[in-house]
């Protein structure tokens, strides 16, 4: 796919590092600094302690603590802000948050009186969540897509999922920087650089990449900078920086979660979903995001196939008599991949499951020129869409590539925007290209799949998501390796997650489960059950951060 080169000519050659192999970090506390809390003066020994005890604590955790009354959702608000502005904002800055909100303390204020007059409204209520910035909210936080032809744009209201999470009583902490305009602006782009919010860097190795287009979103939960985020998706960009990161990371069935107040690129392969710690998290959170939202019919349509509570999935014993199934074909061509995947099909079979090798990965991947072609027609259109009704100067592509050229040494000042214009150069989505290409690839994706799924009796298929971080390069772009387990789930629609598998080099390499349309709930059974008997979830240990340019 030639838009971010994620599935062709890549090289692990900027991670070699002499006598490193599969190997488990240890854990370690970033150091932490005295600051001076600008965010409020209420500050208490009760929030130190939460400073003190915040690292990996999932979000039932925090709503014991909250309940036991030795936190309350300002005081854990605080926390985080402290934290962001210490390690993503100064120290390391790995500048996962492009922008904070305003009116964070006072949502979680409101929610501690709620609690206090004994009224809780789920999970949810006082925990705090970052958002990607393509994403609306009717506040004062801007949403941009990174660029800087979109500084200004302030919803008039809020994304649905938007309107989930307040209705839930989370706390909207701020937006998390992305690789600008979601990874679709250049080939030779470097993810997690925007031209508003600059590079988002790797926590595990602050020279190397976080992935995209979530890449912000990724970051702060590996670096424990929210309890939960949320991300979107249209090939890669929610599991792609949960592999690298550390982190579990689920793309949805395309139509389970409302895609109406986010910005586009195809509405074929689309969604938001989960960027958390935990495979639980992942779950309680998804509970929130899911919904039937007239503003984009296929969730009405899908509105049949939602669970009410995906928690119960959560079983250790989930894998027991499963058939899960793993391309045969050797998965590149390093030795440390090759035994973190057999290390992972070891985890399988001793916990009940069976493997099976299959042989899919060929035809899925000859259908990408086709799945790009798609994403130029749908990303005109439906930016174009957004563009009009938007509260931004920018009413159209057209107008986002000129704004671009124009402010060529800050807008593009590494890499350039020939997959904008290319985009904008084509017709509807009556032109006969596209819907040959819609039918090639989107069609065709889901015939091998479930071919493959139903001869083979398989609950799902599974492989390693991808390897381990690239370094980052702003001047010539991403060079991935010959690892990369997203196109399948996305051009299908189909749901994807990936969960921490293990380390390779120092760094992140997670693990995929994907199949059939709304088979979230077994998938999240699957991925829990993994992920309990694996316990390879590492957090960083921050190195000092690569000079800023």
């Amino acid at each position: 796919m030639k838009r971010r080169n994620f599935l062709r000519d890549g090289s692990l050659a900027s991670l070699a590092m002499a006598g490193l192999a599969i190997t488990a970090c240890q854990n370690t506390s970033d150091a932490k600094k005295d600051s001076k809390d600008t965010a409020s003066n209420e500050s208490s020994k009760s929030d130190q302690s939460a400073n003190d005890d915040l690292n990996e604590t999932t979000v039932r955790e925090l709503q014991r603590k909250m309940e036991a009354g030795v936190l309350t959702a300002t005081s854990l608000t605080e926390v985080y802000l402290r934290r962001i502005r210490e390690i993503d904002q100064g120290g390391p800055k790995l500048r996962a948050v492009i922008e904070l909100n305003p009116d964070a303390l006072s949502i979680a204020r409101a929610m501690d009186a709620e609690r206090a007059a004994g009224k809780t409204r789920g999970l949810l209520h006082g925990i705090p969540v970052l958002i990607k910035d393509n994403i609306d909210t009717a506040d004062s936080m801007q949403t941009t897509a990174g660029a800087l032809a979109m500084e200004g744009n302030k919803a008039s209201k809020d994304a649905f999922l938007v309107t989930r999470l307040r209705e839930a009583g989370a706390v909207l902490l701020g937006k998390t920087n992305l690789s600008e305009w979601a990874n679709f602006r250049s080939s030779s782009s470097c993810s997690g650089w925007s031209s508003r919010g600059g590079q988002t860097l790797n926590p595990y190795l602050l020279s190397h990449n976080p992935c995209g287009s979530s890449s912000g979103s990724g970051v702060a939960v590996a670096a424990n900078l929210c309890a939960i985020a949320v991300g979107t998706e249209t090939d890669g960009s929610i599991t792609c920086p949960a592999s690298v990161n550390g982190v579990v990371g689920l793309k949805p069935t395309v139509g389970l979660v409302s895609r109406s107040g986010i910005i586009p690129i195809s509405h074929t392969q689309d969604t938001a979903g989960p960027l958390t710690r935990t495979v639980e998290d992942t779950a309680i959170l998804l509970n929130y995001l899911v919904g039937a939202d007239a503003a984009d019919n296929i969730t009405v349509s899908a509105a049949a196939n939602l669970e009410k509570d995906y928690t119960r999935f959560l079983q250790t014993d989930a894998l027991k008599g499963k058939r899960i199934g793993i391309e045969k074909k050797p998965q590149g061509k390093n030795q440390f991949m090759h035994r973190l995947l057999e290390k992972a099909k070891d985890t399988i079979t001793q916990a009940g499951g069976t493997i099976v090798d299959i042989e899919y990965l060929d035809s899925i991947s000859k259908l990408g020129d086709a799945e790009f072609t798609v994403m130029k027609y749908e990303f005109k259109s439906g930016v174009n869409k957004y563009l009009a009704a938007a509260n931004g100067k920018m009413k159209s592509l057209q107008d986002v590539i000129a704004f671009n050229k124009a402010n060529e040494d800050k807008a593009m000042p590494y890499f350039k925007q020939e997959t904008l214009e290319s985009s904008q150069e084509l017709g509807d989505l009556e032109q006969p290209d596209y819907l040959k290409a819609l039918k090639e690839c989107h069609d065709g994706s889901k015939q091998i799949l479930d071919k493959v799924i139903l001869e083979n009796k398989l609950d799902a298929i599974a492989g390693i998501t991808m390897g381990p971080a690239c370094a980052v390069d702003r001047w010539y772009g991403d060079r991935w390796g010959d690892v990369f387990l997203t196109q399948p789930a996305a051009i299908s629609g189909y749901p994807h997650i990936s969960v921490p598998c293990g380390m390779v080099y120092g760094l992140p390499v997670g693990f995929s489960f994907f199949s059939k349309a709304f088979s979230e709930g077994p998938l999240l059974g699957m991925a829990y059950a993994f992920e309990q008997m694996n316990k390879a979830r590492v957090h960083p240990a921050f190195t000092p951060a690569i000079p800023q340019i």
